[in-house]
């Protein structure tokens, strides 16, 4: 694109540029300058810094900036930043770094992307973590970060961390929970439930130690990182995963969904039959209250379909839970010395209680041999349907 069309474009899709800073002296001159060769649509996010960062700003009358007297984290600044654009009347935001790392003239790649999406998009800045000067404790990170995301949001991404980002500021979620880094991942994990697509675009990158300043502390953020993710992920299972299939049976009729869902969903005939055989295994087994949680996170672990071996695991409904409980002690008595006679009791959980190992042993006997046949039984009857995708 060309200058004059970026900008027009700009103009149009009413796109500002937020750059939050903390403490970046060396730099913040540079990256203002090199926004300014597209837009004056710019809003600073001053986050409490304590060094010639106010002088710097008082450059640039034309600009909008906010100060906060006392630093409280990049998540926080954004959040500042977000309102005040669309108080603005913003529509979108491009968020750069002011450390130097980002380079503006990667502005129209962002530009170019939303004209091209036709709709809206979060859109994601997509470093090269491989060349030459890249910190290795970054490209970790960032690897650590992809495979969270994807599995919270089912979208693979290569990058996940750059702060070099587009918003559709009137998609993403009014509040938040987290004020520092770890904001960043809280937001694109958020808004991908929304089902807002969330995509790459490729960016240049800079890593010059002389002038980069980092902020992130690596312990401390670190740990809110893994403790956010470890909330982001329990929602995943026992939310997210159960209403997208809630939502998606409710659009379409049984037919259809069944077609579309689970015939012609991702993998193989045999990936699908080890995923039914895999959710009627853990669906029987005596896990309760982690049934969800396992089924899924085995999916993960083996490469199998998590919608199928989710509903799969859903044959332990209240309905089925006397007969299941009947036959796994049926199952399990002739391996442990009391009484068989169960099924003249009354079949509850002091039943389970009392007869605990005969009930394991009998659950395990009973989930095997029919996840064993549910498998098989899929496979054939894929197999029939559709030979070739095996």
């Amino acid at each position: 694109m060309f200058l004059a069309e970026v900008q027009n474009a700009i103009s149009e899709k009413k796109i500002c540029i937020l750059i939050p800073t903390y403490n970046n002296e060396k730099t913040l001159k540079r990256v203002i300058d090199g926004v300014l060769s597209y837009t004056e649509s710019i809003i600073v996010v001053n986050d409490g810094s304590t060094d010639s960062t106010p002088q710097i700003l008082t450059q640039y009358p034309q600009i909008s900036v906010i100060t906060i007297p006392e630093n409280k984290g990049k998540g926080n600044g954004l959040k500042t930043g977000f309102r005040k654009a669309k108080e603005l009347g913003y529509d979108y935001a491009i968020t750069i770094d002011s450390d130097g790392q980002h380079y503006p003239d990667d502005i129209p790649v962002f530009v170019n992307a939303l004209l091209e999406e036709n709709d809206d998009v979060l859109l994601i800045g997509n470093r090269n973590m491989s060349q030459d000067g890249i910190p290795k404790k970054s490209s970790f990170g960032n690897r650590f970060s992809n495979f969270w995301f994807w599995f919270e949001t089912g979208i693979k991404l290569e990058d996940t961390q750059s702060g070099y980002r587009l918003y559709p500021l009137h998609k993403i979620p009014k509040k938040y929970f987290t004020p520092k880094f770890e904001f960043e991942i809280e937001i694109i994990v958020r808004t991908a439930w929304r089902h807002i697509p969330v995509k790459n675009v490729p960016i240049k990158v800079l890593y010059d130690p002389a002038e980069r300043v980092s902020h992130f502390r690596p312990f401390k953020d670190f740990t809110r990182i893994s403790i956010l993710n470890t909330i982001l992920v329990t929602i995943t299972l026992f939310y997210i995963i159960p209403r997208n299939f809630v939502n998606n049976f409710k659009k379409k009729s049984f037919k259809k969904f069944i077609k579309e869902d689970v015939l012609e969903s991702d993998g193989s005939n045999r990936i699908k039959a080890f995923s039914i055989a895999l959710g009627v295994f853990i669906g029987l087994s005596p896990f309760w209250g982690f049934q969800t949680l396992l089924v899924i996170s085995l999916s993960v672990l083996f490469k199998l379909n998590k919608v199928l071996a989710f509903v799969a695991s859903n044959v332990s409904l209240p309905p089925f839970i006397p007969f299941i409980i009947a036959a796994s002690l049926f199952l399990g008595s002739p391996f442990v010395q009391g009484d068989s006679n169960i099924l003249s009791q009354d079949l509850n959980f002091e039943l389970i209680k009392n007869n605990l190992l005969q009930y394991v042993i009998g659950s395990f006997i009973l989930s095997t041999t029919l996840s064993a046949l549910a498998g098989i039984t899929t496979f054939l009857f894929l197999n029939k349907l559709n030979p070739e995708n095996n």
